[in-house]
């Protein structure tokens, strides 16, 4: 088997997810373009362990299924904030994400300082 096609393969399954992570606005979809890079990086794992000679085998198959793994549990938790987050804005719009809370007021409007009120 030559290892050029599923590399090349890996390269533009990693660049597509680059691309729907970059430009996607959907919550959902920049997950599932996070998946795609994920795949991406399964497929070299399992191409590196078939062509690459190594001390440990079936590393690279193993190594894989840790990345399945942990694409499985971001999901879980990726969704669970996009249902959170579509609970709270009733969209799932990503650039529309508040990142900072606005400042919390100290005193209720009108109360005046410690020094007025005595």
């Amino acid at each position: 088997m030559r290892p050029v096609i599923p590399y090349v393969t890996a390269a533009l399954l990693f660049g597509l997810g680059v691309y729907g992570v970059l430009r996607r606005r959907n919550a959902v979809l920049v997950l599932m373009a996070v998946e795609l890079m994920l795949n991406a990086v399964n497929l070299v794992l399992v191409t590196a362990d078939t062509t690459v000679r190594s001390e440990l085998p079936h590393g690279g198959q193993v190594f894989a299924l840790f990345v399945i793994v942990l694409a499985a549990a971001e999901v879980g938790v990726g969704l669970a904030i996009v249902l959170q987050l579509y609970r709270l804005r009733a969209s799932v719009a990503v650039d529309e994400v508040p990142l900072t809370e606005p400042p919390a007021t100290l005193a209720p409007a009108g109360a005046g300082t410690i020094e007025e009120n005595r």
